[in-house]
């Protein structure tokens, strides 16, 4: 189930996710969107709804310090608050001696990362990614469509949801769209 795909843009990241929840053969449409905002860190997630609920509702971030790399934050720091979250809530799990969590994308301070169910944390090469069965299709149109510079980042994300919509089954609209702001800029004296 699922498209979660997000752009890198200007010091911000744009985050859109879709609405289909399936199980088996089975699809409906979901009103609690996959795509959020804690605090100043937007999310999108793919695996488990409940997942979803807990790092939405439970998830107490340790905010960033600027003096610590932003990458060694999201797995030092980040991440522990991750797993602490997900197993007070019942939803991290043991399988062959591993914890285990679920997928989902990351964006704060105009970076974009992306969490596997083993934790770990990957940041592209390239200035978007998806997560969820809809990603090859909707990378695949991001990677054209980023080039497009009179297109809005909504509208990018938009367009290449749609094509995961159109060839993969678990992909549905509504379309949801949130943003992580651009950096703050300090006052000069």
């Amino acid at each position: 189930m699922t498209c979660i795909a997000a752009i890198t843009l200007n010091g911000a990241v744009h985050m859109m996710g879709d609405s289909a929840g399936v199980a088996g053969l089975d699809l409906s449409l979901r009103k609690d969107n996959k795509v959020f905002r804690v605090g100043d860190i937007v999310m999108g997630f793919t695996s488990s709804f409940r997942m979803g609920q807990l790092l939405q509702y439970n998830l107490s971030a340790p905010k960033h310090h600027p003096d610590m790399d932003l990458f060694t934050y999201m797995v030092t720091v980040f991440i522990p608050a991750v797993r602490d979250c997900l197993k007070s809530g019942g939803y991290a799990r043991i399988e062959n001696n591993e914890e285990r969590g679920g997928c989902f994308l990351v964006g704060l301070k105009g970076r974009l990362f992306q969490i596997e169910s083993d934790f770990h944390v990957g940041e592209s090469h390239y200035a978007f990614d998806a997560v969820g069965c809809g990603a090859p299709y909707a990378l695949g149109a991001l990677s054209i469509l980023i080039e497009d510079k009179s297109r809005t980042p909504e509208n990018i994300l938009t367009r290449a949801l749609l094509q995961a919509e159109r060839f993969s089954a678990g992909v549905r609209r509504p379309f949801h769209y949130e943003q992580a702001g651009l950096p703050l800029v300090e006052a000069q004296p």
